[in-house]
């Protein structure tokens, strides 16, 4: 071996820790790697008087993911969900796109209003549907648990896609009975507890997907208060597509 021949040795063995440190950040889902991914979720209320969302300044400022609100119940459609879907997927940004649900009605029906009007964002190389489950509207917890289940269903037969579940922690401990009966789903957690994790988690969940660590957080692009999270692994690493999510 020559001498070139072993300072390049050398220098990828040395190199080889350094790769393999970045493969484990994304190979072990919801742990934050040293320089996590960022996003904002927005919906109307982003949108103070009408004003738009600077997407390509939210880019900018190291942001590379966003969800937006799409649908509620089934009479709601985000007026501004076209508009920002069009500006995420125009600066590079991974798209994702989520229901807020309402148990009092039919969950399939809920599902394909959600999965036509979501399809410009959630369709080809967007992220998985999310459904943002967070109010019981006074029903039992084995009520709630049904309509979970069926909305779940019927979203992944109509997308083809395995949906995540947003959620906060008291929330699913209470009106959900702490069930461990979704935990095969993607967790979507909303905790905001001033640390570095999330957590205890609930309902058997091992690991999150997407950490919303607050409520109140401001960004260059955005009027206002917006939701900031923390991607944490576990649909695949970044790239440099529109969806830097790998599929």
């Amino acid at each position: 071996m020559t001498s070139s021949s072993r300072k390049r040795v050398r220098a990828v063995t040395r190199l080889v820790p350094v790769l393999l440190a970045g493969a484990l950040a994304f190979a072990v889902p919801g742990t934050a790697s040293a320089e996590p991914y960022n996003g904002p979720d927005v919906a109307s209320w982003q949108h103070p008087g009408g004003s738009g969302i600077d997407w390509f300044a939210v880019r900018a400022s190291g942001h590379e993911f966003a969800m937006v609100k799409a649908t509620e119940g089934l009479w709601y459609v985000n007026p501004f969900f076209v508009q920002d879907g069009i500006g995420m997927r125009a600066a590079g940004m991974s798209r994702g796109a989520y229901h807020y649900a309402d148990v009092r009605e039919s969950p399939e029906a809920q599902a394909a209003f959600f999965a036509s009007t979501s399809f410009p964002v959630i369709g080809g190389d967007g992220l998985p549907p999310v459904l943002d489950i967070e109010d019981a509207k006074g029903l039992p917890p084995a009520a709630v648990i049904d309509w979970t289940r069926r909305y779940l269903n019927s979203v992944q037969a109509l997308t083809g896609k395995q949906p995540i579940i947003y959620t906060y922690p008291n929330f699913w401990r209470t009106a959900m009975a702490n069930t461990t009966e979704f935990s095969n789903y993607p967790l979507w957690i909303a905790d905001y507890n001033g640390r570095d994790e999330p957590g205890p988690l609930p309902g058997g969940w091992r690991h999150w997907t997407f950490w919303q660590y607050t409520s109140t957080g401001r960004i260059p692009g955005v009027n206002g208060n917006v939701d900031l999270n923390i991607y944490g692994g576990g649909l695949g690493a970044f790239g440099s597509s529109a969806n830097p999510f790998g599929s």
